[in-house]
């Protein structure tokens, strides 16, 4: 019993590491370009993010480790209203650059914030927004 259970623990912490890195629902309409052409896009910064790449002595898994670092960059990326995101470089050490891009003609905004406006307007115009609720 013992035995087994000493090997049933580590696959159980291993199979944790991923509980809590979700998609957000706004990051959801955040595109990656693995080919890389953004040149009709708008750079609207970079942002660096990391996981855990190890536990213990025990590597994890390379793919669940990239797929977790784009999860979160597609996160990031709503928040500085971008709606692709580029890899900067490879992870090392659990730890990835992503470029931020906004390339569509509808910018993607965090949940709750209004979209910035890409119209221009008169001076001394007001902007409104629409309510919610009711």
């Amino acid at each position: 019993m013992r035995k087994t259970l000493l090997l049933f623990v580590p696959i159980l912490l291993l199979g944790a590491c991923s509980w809590g890195i979700t998609l957000d629902d706004a990051a959801r309409n955040v595109h990656t370009a693995w080919n890389g052409d953004v040149s009709g896009c708008r750079d609207m910064g970079k942002v660096t993010v990391s996981v855990m790449d190890h536990i213990g002595p025990v590597d994890r898994n390379n793919i669940t480790v990239r797929d977790e670092l784009e999860v979160m960059a597609r996160n990031e990326a709503v928040k500085m209203h971008a709606d692709t995101i580029k890899p900067l470089a490879d992870p090392v050490d659990g730890s990835q650059p992503w470029g931020a891009y906004q390339c569509g003609s509808h910018p993607t905004a965090p949940t709750g914030q209004p979209a910035p406006s890409t119209s221009t307007r008169a001076p001394g115009s007001a902007k409104t927004y629409p309510v919610h609720g009711g």
